[in-house]
């Protein structure tokens, strides 16, 4: 990763986290469980409109306020449902419902790309690093395997704090940045795959 690269991450770095402490609304960070998805059903008046505050809660707001909202795709093969159009690059996805965290995301259009490769199982092939916000923090099966839909036995979720991401246009270093997703610092997750990228924690 060269210099102006490195920039623009220690920005983001900054930006987010003065996000973070802008938005900071903990009423959408409560973990997932049968009684709490009753409860949001029964007392919300609108489901689109508490998915679409659930994603924007991702990003700093200068991001937030004008992206485009999806929502993940009832059926594996699906299209994302559009729940707001947005005018700038940022697409922003509400809580995933395969996890047990709150984890929304908003990526911009370079990390957009990647997530298409990504759930298409395609490899990548990206012009320009991507770059993301998960401000809520996330939830993955494994630190290791992209396409994990559970942790492995004797395993625990992969708990990230809220953190910036940098998809990247070629391989990251691990003698630079580790693979350690539990050492406070910026991590590689998936490292050695198709899918790697940079984990950078804001908190």
């Amino acid at each position: 990763m060269n210099k102006f690269m490195v920039g623009i991450v220690i920005a983001l770095i900054v930006g987010g986290i003065a996000g973070y402490s802008l938005r900071g609304d903990t009423s959408t960070q409560k973990p997932k469980s049968s009684e709490s998805s009753m409860e949001n059903t029964e007392t919300s008046q609108d489901p689109k409109e508490e998915k679409i505050k659930n994603a924007l809660s991702a990003a700093p707001e200068s991001v937030a306020k004008d992206a485009t909202v999806l929502d993940w795709p009832e059926k594996e093969e699906a299209e994302m449902a559009t729940l707001q159009k947005g005018t700038n690059d940022w697409t922003c996805l509400p809580d995933y419902p395969g996890s047990p965290g709150n984890d929304p995301i908003c990526v911009d259009a370079q990390a957009m790309q990647w997530f298409e490769a990504y759930m298409t199982k395609k490899e990548p092939q990206l012009a320009q690093a991507g770059l993301g916000y998960m401000l809520q923090g996330g939830s993955d099966a494994s630190n290791t395997d992209p396409f994990a839909e559970k942790p492995a036995d004797g395993e625990d979720w992969v708990s990230a704090p809220p953190h910036l991401m940098v998809f990247p246009t070629g391989k990251l270093d691990q003698n630079v940045y580790g693979t350690d997703d539990k050492s406070g610092k910026p991590w590689i997750m998936w490292a050695g795959t198709p899918y790697e990228h940079l984990m950078i924690p804001v908190k």
